[in-house]
């Protein structure tokens, strides 16, 4: 996947989150074979347990107030996201908090991703 590629994906990926359209762009973009980790945590792997995962964590959230890209950046084969989100979460209170999403991207699709942020 070339650079160009990846940013178009990458862009079109980030404006169906900011639809609120979470799960299409997870079926669209994400491989098959996807690990998706938090900070340092083991990675969950596969499509059908981050499915899973994201399904859960979606349900939790009891108030949206929004989200941002902020910045972005392409790489052979990697992408950058910094991401501004703030949400109420059933278990974790109120979350204002920036986040960098690094992807690896492999068959045009993101084969790894992880989140950074300051817990």
């Amino acid at each position: 996947m070339t650079r160009t590629e990846i940013e178009r994906s990458l862009n079109h990926l980030n404006q169906l989150v900011l639809e609120g359209k979470m799960m299409d762009a997870f079926e669209q973009y994400y491989h098959n074979d996807v690990a998706m980790q938090e900070n340092n945590q083991p990675p969950t792997l596969g499509k059908d347990a981050n499915r899973e995962r994201e399904l859960a964590f979606l349900g939790s959230i009891t108030e949206f107030r929004g989200a941002a890209v902020k910045q972005l950046a392409v790489g052979d084969g990697v992408s950058f996201v910094t991401w501004q989100y703030d949400y109420t979460h059933k278990d974790w209170g109120v979350r204002n908090y920036t986040q960098v999403s690094v992807q690896q991207w492999r068959d045009g699709r993101i084969i790894h991703e992880q989140f950074l942020y300051a817990n």
